[in-house]
């Protein structure tokens, strides 16, 4: 199994030898969608877009917010923390392409967006993200209030940081235990048990055309082979 994150070569790489080995996803490039309100300094919400940005040229940075004034501000901290930036150049290509902020009518739609959206991160930097957390049913990992930047998740926080991009949070998890086990089926009919559902099997075998199916279960249960 092979997993983590990693640029385009990364993912590359693990496409060529997924099904000799098993990887964890294709993913990226990375992602945040901040939903924010006018409790949350713009300067601190502008670093936090542009500590996604700084990642690579794809790199996406979101904010969806009620309030215009508090949107224009958050522009404004992001055009001066541009300002001589160590990866000045790579970081204006992502906000430039995929930088996006939205005013919408109220942090309920902010939340309909975002799960449309299902961001690898989401940060809520609301007064009250314990309220609006319940709408939220696509995001690869959530980072609650004003005091937890993503940033803690890329190095410290607890949770696996090796996430779902590019909407795969609609059905996919972080990386976990799981990821690195695999499992059987195992199967035992008593005889009694394949008597009980051997016209069903027939049925459906024989629906599909299979007549060796129907037949592999027709000679165990026939009444001279009883």
């Amino acid at each position: 199994m092979i997993t983590g994150p990693g640029n385009i070569y990364v993912t590359l790489a693990k496409k060529m030898v997924y099904g000799r080995v098993g990887i964890d996803s294709l993913a990226g490039p990375s992602e945040v969608l901040v939903i924010a309100d006018n409790s949350a300094k713009p300067e601190h919400v502008a670093a936090d877009l542009l500590a996604q940005a700084e990642h690579d040229p794809l790199a996406a940075a979101i904010l969806l917010t009620p309030d215009a004034d508090f949107a224009e501000k958050v522009q404004k901290a992001v055009s001066q923390q541009l300002e001589g930036h160590p990866r000045q150049e790579l970081t204006e290509k992502a906000i430039a392409h995929y930088g996006l902020v939205v005013v919408v009518d109220s942090l309920e739609q902010a939340a309909e967006l975002s799960n449309l959206f299902a961001p690898e991160h989401l940060e809520l930097e609301i007064d009250e993200p314990w309220e609006l957390l319940p709408l939220i049913r696509h995001a690869g990992a959530i980072f609650l209030g004003h005091s937890t930047p993503e940033a803690v998740g890329d190095y410290l926080a607890g949770p696996n940081h090796t996430l779902p991009t590019a909407g795969a949070a609609r059905y996919a998890s972080a990386l976990g235990v799981e990821t690195f086990m695999k499992h059987s089926s195992i199967i035992q009919y008593s005889e009694k048990a394949l008597h009980n559902v051997a016209d069903a099997v027939q049925t459906l075998a024989k629906a599909e055309g299979l007549a060796s199916h129907a037949e592999s279960v027709r000679i165990r249960t026939a009444k001279d082979e009883a």
